[in-house]
């Protein structure tokens, strides 16, 4: 499964893992309440990344485009 490879990997941001490890905790039953007890976050927050997942799957886990100036710094 996609989500748990995610979990696995060491390159992805640690955001990015958690909002994996939380949507795997809602689907083995847990509730919001004691999922945000465990991963140390509010009902809120798991609430946000449940619905995400559902609305968009995998694609809903990621960070949206926030409105703004655009980077003039790159990484590179």
């Amino acid at each position: 499964m996609q989500l748990e490879s995610m979990v696995r990997s060491r390159s992805l941001p640690a955001a990015l893992t958690q909002r994996a490890k939380i949507v795997l905790a809602c689907a083995a039953g847990a509730a919001n309440n004691a999922v945000a007890n465990r991963f140390e976050t509010t009902d809120a927050t798991v609430g946000k990344w449940r619905r995400r997942f559902i609305e968009r799957r995998v694609s809903g886990l990621y960070d949206e485009l926030r409105p703004g100036k655009p980077r003039t710094i790159h990484d590179e």
